[in-house]
């Protein structure tokens, strides 16, 4: 495709298996024809001839070529005729000029390269013809006669020119070898009182051919559209920096070419879906690519989406703009796509909340229908009873006891009053404060401290205590023997 221009590929199809194989013909065998339906102006055909008499140089009423002349008719009457799904054709559509053709991707370069052929030769004959230096030898012949001068001349230059030779086939010197070319030197015979003998040398002539070579090569690369670098010629590329810059262009030129693939691989793929059964909206569901002509392609291209996602960024923040103006202004996208993609965005939420359940809670909110640990399920359980209307909106397991405050029933009967050993089975409650008292076996000091005036009283010796009496008791005697043991024992045991 890229030498000729046209590439074709003879589909081999089967009804059950769909292409099953493909052929390469020569684009001087086949010749591509439109319009020659007059009902159906749209239909290609293909022709193909084994003689090569159809091809490129053949063309006729609606036969497109730019070759030369012809009928369009194969004299041997051995042309095959395919219909447009049996033959995929690629072409390089750069040049109309060419249509229904390609044009040769080289086609640009055939000029120039011819002239940098010639440009090279005349450069080469000069380098060997004319830009030797040479030297004149003045040759004082005296008062030789002119008839001998000749002669003496001859005599002269064979001696100094005769070089020694060694035969390749007899290994023997050859003295006869004289190396009278285009190199050889000027001897021009003088006489005169003022004309000795004398050697000049001739300098050769400046020509600067390689500047032209040197321009015809760039041209010739420019129209071929590789970078010098990749070839080698680029003497001056430093790193790889420059080199994936030059690569940037020759990437965009790639791209195209296989743009020009793809569009045939479609139609070899849709052909095959629908020999085997697949139509309608079933013969586009598919997309084929090829592998990216450059790393950097992508990086520049992955570079400019950033820049306007920075951007995008920086001015929903300042809500300087709304986000309809930035997606139609920036990203350039219509409003159904934004809107699909405003679509996606809340799809892409959904998703990523899911996955927060299943990782933190171990819930599956698309199989159980509700939600664990978010805010507004923790808000809805602490907050039930206070400020909850629907006490009946609390997750499973929450809500099983309706009452607030201390549970009435425990795992255990343990220090309950169910316990066989007893509420307090240690005493622990009973030795501090006992419910019971009168018979608590703890001390009850009046005044609540052992320190009041009765407690020391207490601690006094009985026959030392000086007993205070109440008024009712003041006024008994206090000779009775009787009342004094009453006395002394109500003070000892209070």
């Amino acid at each position: 495709m890229c030498k000729y221009g046209d590439f074709f590929l003879k589909l081999e199809i089967a009804e059950k298996f769909g292409v099953y194989n493909v052929i390469p013909y020569t684009a001087y065998n086949i010749t591509r024809v439109e319009g020659a339906n007059k009902e159906n102006p749209s239909e290609v055909k293909f022709q193909f001839d084994p003689d090569g008499l159809t091809g490129y140089g053949a063309y006729g009423g609606y036969y497109g070529n730019m070759g030369g002349g012809g009928s369009g008719m194969n004299p041997s009457g051995n042309v095959i005729e395919f219909d447009n799904y049996e033959i995929a054709h690629f072409r390089l559509l750069t040049d109309m000029n060419y249509l229904p053709y390609g044009r040769s991707y080289i086609e640009p370069a055939r000029k120039l390269f011819k002239q940098y052929v010639l440009m090279e030769d005349a450069m080469l004959v000069h380098r060997i013809v004319r830009a030797p230096e040479k030297r004149i030898y003045y040759v004082n012949v005296g008062s030789i006669p002119p008839n001998e001068v000749d002669a003496f001349m001859e005599k002269t230059i064979s001696r100094m020119k005769r070089t020694p030779y060694v035969d390749q086939q007899s290994g023997e010197y050859n003295l006869k070898y004289n190396m009278q070319n285009m190199m050889e030197d000027f001897f021009i015979p003088v006489r005169g009182n003022d004309s000795a003998t004398k050697i000049d040398t001739t300098k050769g002539l400046d020509y600067d051919g390689i500047a032209d070579v040197e321009y015809l090569r760039d041209k010739l690369f420019a129209a071929l559209k590789v970078p010098k670098a990749f070839l080698g010629y680029d003497e001056t590329t430093e790193g790889k920096a420059t080199l994936a810059a030059e690569d940037i262009r020759f990437a965009r030129t790639i791209d195209r070419i296989q743009r020009i693939v793809l569009s045939e691989m479609y139609k070899i793929a849709t052909v095959h879906l629908y020999t085997q059964g697949y139509t309608s909206e079933q013969l586009a569901n598919f997309e084929l690519s090829l592998t990216t002509p450059s790393i950097i392609y992508d990086q520049e291209r992955i570079a400019l989406m950033k820049e306007k996602a920075d951007l995008a960024q920086q001015l929903m923040d300042t809500k300087l703009l709304p986000t309809d103006w930035i997606y139609d202004n920036i990203f350039r996208f219509s409003e159904n796509e934004y809107d699909e993609y405003r679509d996606l965005i809340r799809e892409d939420a959904k998703r990523a909340f899911r996955l927060t359940q299943l990782e933190a809670e171990g819930n599956d909110p698309v199989e159980t229908g509700k939600s664990y640990g978010t805010p507004h399920d923790l808000a809805s359980l602490y907050g039930k009873g206070r400020y909850q209307t629907d006490p009946g909106n609390v997750p499973d397991g929450y809500d099983e006891d309706k009452d607030l405050g201390r549970p009435k029933e425990k795992v255990s009967d343990r220090n309950t009053q169910d316990d066989a050993f007893g509420k307090d089975r240690l005493g622990r409650k009973g030795s501090k404060q006992d419910y019971n008292t009168s018979d608590s076996i703890k001390p009850n000091f009046k005044g609540g401290s052992p320190l009041a005036l009765e407690a020391m009283l207490n601690k006094i010796p009985v026959n030392r205590k000086q007993l205070v009496f109440e008024q009712d008791k003041a006024k008994e005697s206090l000779l009775d023997e009787s009342n004094i043991k009453e006395q002394k024992s109500w003070y000892i045991y209070k």
